[in-house]
């Protein structure tokens, strides 16, 4: 199985695509249900704990999606890690924090025995479930307006107006949006799951929310698409001339007005892309108040999956596109690593990714049912 250069480096940009769908589908999910604890469940703790007991078995299992999605970035675009650390750090290290919270709460809310013990720990999962599904759409949002960064003669990257990462200039109002319609969505996928697995008022009580939080996710996803035309874009011109000192900065980029739009412009066809998952994500509510929760989690997976892919294509060919030059811009032409790197990662693939999946599919399976606050046990 050998591919030229430049099929594998865009097959590398479709699998990390792949890879990251994956990670919002499933981590997403049990995120999305550690959320909505207090929201669902209130002060019942017998119920926080059933709700809880329907993502124990699969949390950490969802977290390889994330951890392969790192992996596939750090080989296959080592200049995409290598640049957004050296400004970003703070944001990457606020959800690696979020993060941390996740496994001590699961373990230590179980070795207490008062309503306090159960409350405060609950509360602990909810918050670090809660801001990385914010952070990561704020992520989007920021690479969509591009990042303040440049490339130095010696390959060195700089940010301006983000002094130490600093994470507050991240924290703009479009990029807060995309942060918001990131965390509706996967609470509207969270509703579903809760819907699929929980009887008794548990799944009821979710029913109105799901159609809320999914009204609400189409309502904002098109105010950000048509706060997004207003921005410019970028076009790759043409990339560095054979035996350039630095690939990155020896290209040529044009800023172009209305420029998120100019692939969809170009290419007609592709505004079915977000068209999908603006209309999966409405369906999804639709389905979940009726109670249809098997049809509705189907919706909000091809919804969220659309939504990745709307940004991937409005950014096409950028990874990270830089706003003060252009043509320090990242792409998947000149941010990818050797062929042979490539190449052999493809291998690795062929093996890992099907075992990933297979993984996932039979511990769903496996530990699969209803779950009802009565079968939870009176010490919780």
């Amino acid at each position: 199985m050998l591919f030229d250069y430049d099929t594998l480096q865009f097959l590398w940009w479709v699998l990390v695509g792949v890879l990251l769908i994956g990670f919002a589908l499933t981590n997403g999910m049990d995120m999305a249900v550690s959320t909505l604890l207090f929201p669902v469940c209130g002060g019942n703790v017998k119920e926080r704990s059933a709700l809880i007991s329907t993502i124990v078995p699969h949390w950490d299992g969802n977290q390889v999606w994330l951890i392969t999605a790192g992996g596939a970035i750090f080989a296959a675009w080592p200049e995409v890690y290598a640049a957004s650390f050296s400004g970003l750090y703070w944001a990457m290290l606020l959800v690696l924090f979020a993060i941390w919270l996740r496994p001590l709460a699961f373990d230590y809310r179980n070795h207490g025995e008062d309503a306090k013990w159960f409350r405060n720990w609950d509360l602990a999962l909810a918050v670090g479930s809660f801001v990385p599904m914010l952070i990561f759409g704020v992520a989007f949002g920021n690479l969509l307006q591009g990042l303040p960064f440049y490339a130095d003669a010696d390959a060195r990257w700089h940010y301006e107006g983000i002094f130490l990462g600093a994470l507050l200039p991240l924290l703009n109002p479009f990029a807060l949006l995309c942060g918001f319609i990131s965390v509706l969505m996967l609470l509207t996928h969270g509703c579903l799951w809760i819907q699929l697995r929980t009887v008794d008022e548990i799944g009821n009580r979710t029913r109105k929310m799901v159609l809320i939080f999914a009204i609400a996710t189409v309502v904002l996803y098109l105010l950000a698409g048509i706060w997004s035309y207003q921005f410019p874009g970028w076009n790759l011109v043409a990339e560095a001339p054979a035996g350039s000192y630095h690939t990155i900065t020896g290209k040529t980029v044009e800023v172009i007005d209305h420029g998120l739009f100019d692939n969809y412009a170009s290419m007609p066809p592709l505004i079915i892309v977000p068209v999908i998952a603006a209309v999966s994500m409405f369906l999804a509510g639709f389905f979940g108040f009726k109670g249809e929760a098997l049809k509705g989690i189907i919706m909000s997976s091809v919804g969220i999956a659309f939504t990745i892919i709307t940004a991937a294509v409005a950014l096409f060919p950028f990874l990270m596109p830089s706003k003060i030059d252009p043509s320090s811009s990242l792409t998947i032409w000149d941010a990818t690593s050797s062929h042979f790197t490539l190449q052999c990662m493809l291998y690795a693939v062929v093996v890992f990714v099907p075992l990933t999946l297979g993984y996932t599919i039979f511990a769903y399976r496996r530990m699969w049912g209803k779950v009802s606050a009565k079968d939870v046990s009176e010490s919780h």
